[in-house]
């Protein structure tokens, strides 16, 4: 449907008026530059191993900054998919020093699958949604390395509210097309942080995919757990309505009335469903690191028919997690982890329990897989058509 070397000129009209100022100067102008030249629409990947330490990142998009993989979509394999695979999640820290870490981003624009046959521009982390998942220990030093990509429209940078300093990281990291910035900060704080695009309008770039997680393990480690997981919420504004085929346009003025036409987990309509569903056995822990993206809606994180063992509310891992909890609140810009045991065999549906955005896209699976507990669960009698659930 859209080509890898098709111009986006062709794609993208000249001028769309949003409150009075054409799409295209709104975003140029907030970044200070005006559109670049014709951009080709590949997936690219992002980051290099650390040189001090090895495994502090996911492998999102790749392991060089330079290489771009085009990563395609398992239903419409013309488009370019930015989905982050949950399962892709660096290993605990076994170490107990502290070391000095490198994490490298690269900010991407690409156009890439949405839901259906739609097509969106996103901005991302290393061409995925959210961005890489980073785990360092406290106590390290981490050296971010942000680069733009040559091909961007806008300035990019990276806030990380995991770092003590001005910013975040922001100011320091701000860099135009084709610019690399890096700064450092020592991870003080054990817990697990979002870390944004913050060039204004802050919200544009959240809403168009820049969003990932920390994690500052504590100095004696997480407990271990069968499986991890990474799942981030985010909304997107799109003119066109819910549904439409083709490319769509980013609505400034829907994104500052906050009415999104769109609700995703990990990027798009079916990242969690029918492309990266998660997975799991009967008798196995599972925990997901579980963050909302926004920019402007909360999240109550449910899956349905678990019940979470335990709960780290707002993330705090140095608190004593709540347990046996059925949903957890987590706001724009926050993060939760939720631990539990699957005992029984079955899809479980992900969701935000606000469940008309279920209608807008957002749902995950996890596929538990195993021998049948009757003593725990199962039907008396003949059971229904399990089609006729709204599960």
């Amino acid at each position: 449907m859209f080509k890898k070397d098709q111009k986006i000129a062709d794609a993208a009209p000249e001028s769309e008026a949003t409150a009075g100022v054409s799409r295209r100067s709104l975003l140029a102008g907030s970044a200070g530059l005006t559109f670049m030249g014709a951009i080709g629409a590949t997936a690219a990947v992002a980051q290099t191993t650390a040189p001090h330490t090895h495994g502090v990142m996911s492998h999102a998009g790749g392991t060089s900054l330079s290489g771009r993989l085009y990563q395609t979509n398992p239903q419409v394999p013309e488009h370019a998919d930015i989905a982050h695979d949950p399962a892709d999640i660096p290993p605990p820290i076994t170490r107990r020093e502290p070391q000095t870490v490198r994490v490298d981003l690269e900010t991407v624009e690409l156009e890439a699958h949405l839901g259906g046959e739609s097509v969106f521009r996103y901005w991302t982390f290393n061409g995925r949604v959210p961005g890489p998942f980073i785990r360092v220990r406290v106590g390290d030093t981490v050296e971010c390395y942000l680069r733009n990509a040559e091909d961007s429209w806008m300035a990019h940078n990276v806030d990380f509210h995991a770092a003590t300093g001005p910013g975040g990281g922001a100011v320091l990291t701000t860099s135009m097309p084709g610019e690399e910035h890096a700064f450092r900060f020592k991870a003080l704080n054990p817990g697990l942080y979002v870390y944004h695009c913050a060039v204004p309008p802050v919200a544009m770039h959240l809403a168009a995919g820049m969003y990932g997680l920390i994690l500052v393990e504590p100095e004696e480690g997480l407990a271990p757990v069968d499986r991890e997981y990474y799942v981030m919420q985010g909304e997107i504004y799109t003119e066109e309505p819910f549904g439409t085929p083709g490319l769509l346009s980013e609505s400034y003025e829907k994104l500052l009335n906050e009415r999104p036409e769109y609700f995703v987990f990990n990027g798009h309509v079916g990242a969690l469903t029918e492309h990266f569903p998660l997975k799991a056995n009967v008798g196995e822990t599972v925990r997901i690191f579980f963050g909302v993206g926004g920019p402007n809606f909360t999240s109550s994180f449910h899956v349905i028919g678990e019940i979470f063992d335990r709960v780290y509310q707002a993330a705090s891992i140095t608190s004593p997690p709540l347990t046996n909890v059925q949903t957890v609140t987590v706001p724009a810009g926050g993060a939760a982890i939720v631990e539990f045991k699957c005992d029984v065999p079955g899809r479980y549906v992900l969701v935000d329990h606000a469940l008309s955005r279920a209608e807008r896209g957002l749902a995950g699976f996890l596929i538990v897989e195993g021998e049948e507990r009757p003593d725990i669960f199962g039907p008396i009698g003949t059971p229904p058509d399990a089609a006729m659930s709204g599960h």
